[in-house]
């Protein structure tokens, strides 16, 4: 018997807009689509409570990674106990990001690299230069790039190296 191989799809539940949250973030990332749209039946109405023919489930992949909008209704919502991580090469791919998942978001939940958008998810905008400076040998130096980053909201590239170095 051969295993076969594991597939994650994370699945994100929405209050009646997965379809505008799908064509939001296929917008922001590069090699992403929308998959497929499946909508509501009249079947199980009693239990659904949503509208036949409205969406219900919408498939995304956001450069390759699979992702479900699920039209579930108000009884959930997004909080920053979970959140998805960019790996930024560079400042301008730290702007980018910030800018497009923070435009009409909550300002109050921006801290330390963490963005949340107009859906209420939460996305930490990070540095690949911020992982190797808290990773480094030079414990000192790693404090006193931790310490600028709690200071800031958007990450800043130049800001953690000149404190890194002291």
């Amino acid at each position: 018997m051969s295993l076969s191989k594991l597939k994650l799809t994370t699945c994100l539940w929405f209050d009646g807009n997965a379809e505008e949250a799908a064509n939001f973030y296929t917008s922001v990332f590069p090699n992403s689509k929308v998959l497929h749209i499946q909508r509501y039946l009249k079947n199980g109405q009693e239990l659904h409570r949503q509208e036949p023919g409205s969406v219900m489930v919408v498939e995304f992949e956001l450069d390759g990674h699979r992702f479900v909008g699920l039209n579930g209704g108000p009884n959930f919502k997004f909080n920053e106990a979970i959140s998805f991580q960019i790996d930024c090469a560079n400042q301008e791919e730290v702007d980018y990001y910030w800018a497009k998942l923070g435009e009409g978001g909550d300002p109050a939940k921006q801290q330390c690299s963490w963005v949340a958008d107009r859906f209420g998810v939460s996305w930490q905008v990070v540095p690949t230069a911020m992982k190797d400076m808290l990773a480094s040998e030079d414990k000192a130096a790693a404090g006193r790039a931790m310490e600028a980053m709690m200071h800031m909201k958007k990450l800043d590239i130049a800001e953690l190296e000149k404190a890194f170095r002291g």
